[in-house]
């Protein structure tokens, strides 16, 4: 299943919907890192709303996603972790730590939107 990414002004968001194969994660990786090429993206909001269930791999690949659009000059959000989710990522000792989350697609955009602000020389 293809994840679709849309752009959203100089930001793009990918939204999960439905469990996704390893093979389907891996594709993600790739196409984010396409899209953010392609488009000089500044930021990402992966939303994750729709998983009910999330694996160390899948963990993982976000993480990952998150790592290498870093090193590309971009941002990464992760959105709409459910509470079950969450719980479960806790007590199987997954984090995002290292990975800014929001609660959803608009509190994700508005973080993104106030990390660009800074470099903006707008003020």
């Amino acid at each position: 299943m293809t994840v679709p990414i849309l752009k959203q002004g100089p930001f793009l968001i990918a939204t999960i919907q439905a469990a996704l194969t390893d093979t389907d994660v891996l594709r993600l990786q790739e196409d984010v890192m396409q899209q953010v090429t392609r488009h000089r993206s500044r930021g990402i909001v992966v939303d994750v709303t729709a998983l009910d269930v999330m694996d160390s791999f899948v963990s993982r690949s976000l993480r990952g996603i998150a790592m290498m659009t870093r090193l590309r000059g971009a941002s990464t959000v992760i959105v709409g972790i459910q509470p079950e989710v969450a719980f479960a990522m806790v007590q199987l000792g997954m984090s995002f730590e290292d990975v800014q989350t929001a609660l959803d697609l608009e509190e994700g955009l508005a973080l993104l939107q106030a990390r660009r602000e800074p470099g903006d020389g707008a003020g």
